[in-house]
């Protein structure tokens, strides 16, 4: 019979029991393997040099403070670990947390609304995209964050920042195509534009879709 890929091991951490145990129920039922549930970041924390984690999911507010005890967690992971990505979800936009989880620019990192996760199909992507090594975001934080400049990216046309924006949701050239109902060399040649016009070369590799949204939030 012909071997079949292990699951994914996801640990988790949220505060609140009831979501705890859905999120373990969601990602179970999306076919990943949960490691570890925790209540806080810090238990989180001090157990994951015993585990063998592929993604880890926090939620934003955790005790003490219910502030950003994630989002901490989240960049020392990212600093301690940088083999496992890291999915946090929120209940709000909040722009601060969101571009420090971004700032480093080499993926692997998530940023979703808690609200979305009623799709397993949903789930299985992000975390699956993450693991890989790509980047998944919200398409409301995409929005609020684009929109938190006053045009940094004057160059970029208004069908170059709509392929932007589904590009840092973490969207294929083919989804992109189907979503802004173009076809998928029209949609690479935007892609090509906004690379050259923010002087993202190919020896930077797939890493430009990544750098390509950060350069926009940075300027």
């Amino acid at each position: 019979m012909p071997s079949t890929a292990p699951a994914l091991r996801v640990a988790l951490a949220d505060d609140s029991v009831l979501l705890r145990e859905g999120l373990v129920r969601v990602l179970e039922d999306a076919g990943f393997a949960v490691v570890g549930s925790y209540g806080d970041a810090d238990a989180l924390l001090t157990a994951l040099p015993s585990l063998t984690v592929d993604a880890v999911v926090l939620d934003v507010r955790m005790p003490p403070t219910f502030r950003d005890e994630g989002v901490r967690a989240a960049v020392r992971i990212r600093r301690e670990f940088p083999a496992i990505a890291v999915l946090l979800l929120s209940q709000y936009v909040e722009l601060t947390y969101a571009t420090e989880l971004l700032a480093g620019g080499e993926g692997r990192v998530g940023y979703l609304l808690k609200d979305r996760i009623v799709s397993l199909d949903d789930v299985r992507d992000a975390v699956t995209r993450i693991a890989a090594g790509g980047t998944v975001l919200d398409p409301e934080v995409v929005a609020q964050l684009m929109g938190r400049r006053r045009d940094p990216l004057q160059t970029l046309t208004p069908r170059e920042r709509d392929v932007l924006e589904l590009m840092a949701a973490g969207r294929t050239n083919a989804a992109i195509a189907e979503r802004l109902f173009i076809g998928v060399g029209a949609v690479e040649k935007n892609v090509s534009s906004i690379f050259a016009k923010l002087g993202l070369d190919e020896t930077q590799g797939d890493h430009r879709r990544v750098l390509a949204v950060l350069a926009y939030l940075q300027r």
